[in-house]
């Protein structure tokens, strides 16, 4: 929603060049949502599907940070510097995924880790 938001905002600014990336962001949200939530993530082992949600976010969040700090100091409009805060406010969202989708990829890799290959032959 935060990326609509910014979409919308950037639209209405004279930063209108800066719109594809919440675009962007915002499609790969709903995409992930809808694999989610209708369990296709469970149908395609082949691909892990927290990572690609932890690699999303990283670049959510740096790429918002970066035109964020260029929509604010270059344009002087106000849908330009209201796109701007809601971008540092997306910064931290996406920051904040970051830290919890990072602590369960640990947890998956120390998991796998554990197993050890004896168990694995007693099975």
């Amino acid at each position: 929603v935060l990326s609509f938001v910014i979409f919308i905002c950037y639209i209405a600014s004279l930063a209108a060049s800066f719109m594809m990336v919440p675009l962007l962001e915002f499609l790969l949200a709903l995409f992930l949502f809808f694999a989610y939530a209708t369990k296709i993530n469970e149908k395609f082992k082949g691909l892990y599907w927290p990572l690609s949600d932890f690699l999303r976010c990283v670049t959510a969040a740096i790429i918002y940070f970066a035109i964020s700090i260029a929509a604010v100091s270059k344009y002087s409009d106000g849908a330009s510097k209201a796109a701007g805060v809601f971008g540092f406010v997306a910064t931290i969202v996406f920051a904040i995924d970051f830290y919890i989708t990072f602590n369960d990829l640990v947890n998956f890799l120390k998991q796998g880790s554990s197993d050890s290959p004896a168990g694995h032959k007693s099975e």
